[in-house]
């Protein structure tokens, strides 16, 4: 049986290309490149266009199952834009692949992080050199995922008794922006990572995007968001095993 991809270029289509399925399924992961909180916010420019192109490629597969993984932080419910927006393009993705023609189901993905994440090797550079980061809220606490865990969730959702459902595939354990990478700092050599200042709001800007600054301080529920995907748990349920994998990765291989 076969497996295909659309948005296979990213991070995460990088790791599904080398997975075999048991049956012919289609996975879209097209406008996940912006599921993270690890980029500035510019990952999400031309998002609708991405997003809702990678659907229409998606719904003309030949495939016997379509999996499309979604954004589970549409569950925080965003009040302001652009947030706003991009959550209601995201749940407009979500229906029109639960109303195409090929049997499907949603996943909706925690931020995402794994060694394959380009943005945490920049993170890595920067809080080497002390450079301080957009930390958000202490009080937003957020769900994420590792990409393995990201993977496996995906291919396990892919199963015929699941058409027509939305999932939701995260760590379990909410925590805030700011707690997660303070950790990953630590870990690369950084004991005190320095957050910019909310008096620099104005300056920063210039810099970050409101996308970003609305995803850090948007909270979730305190309650892991559920359905959660039937028959797949996290193997990083633990945020900072998650980290210490990535790190000593990266170590292997000499990054």
């Amino acid at each position: 049986m076969s497996l295909s991809l659309t948005g296979g270029r990213s991070e995460l289509g990088r790791l599904l290309v080398q997975r075999r399925a048991t049956r012919k399924i289609h996975i879209n992961i097209a406008g996940q490149h912006a599921n993270t909180l690890l980029h500035d916010g510019h990952a999400w420019k031309g998002f609708s266009h991405v997003a809702l192109a990678g659907v229409r490629r998606a719904l003309r597969s030949d495939a016997n199952m379509l999996v499309h993984a979604s954004f589970a932080f549409v569950v925080g419910q965003p009040r302001k834009d652009p947030l706003r927006s991009i959550a209601a393009t995201i749940l407009e993705c979500e229906r029109l692949v639960l109303s195409g023609r090929v049997p499907a189901c949603v996943v909706r993905l925690g931020y995402l992080y794994g060694p394959e994440s380009r943005d945490l090797r920049a993170y890595r550079s920067a809080f080497r050199i002390g450079r301080p980061y957009w930390a958000g809220s202490r009080e937003a606490l957020q769900y994420h995922l590792h990409q393995y865990d990201a993977v496996s969730a995906l291919l396990t959702a892919a199963k015929p008794r699941h058409v027509g459902k939305i999932f939701y595939a995260t760590d379990g354990k909410p925590l805030s922006f700011m707690r997660f990478m303070d950790d990953f700092a630590r870990r690369v050599g950084n004991p005190l990572p320095l957050h910019v200042p909310r008096i620099a709001t104005p300056i920063i800007r210039l810099v970050v995007r409101e996308e970003h600054m609305q995803q850090a301080a948007l909270a979730m529920p305190s309650r892991a968001p559920r359905p959660r995907v039937p028959g797949w748990r996290p193997v990083f349920a633990d945020y900072r095993k998650g980290l210490d994998q990535v790190v000593e990765k990266w170590s292997a291989h000499g990054d």
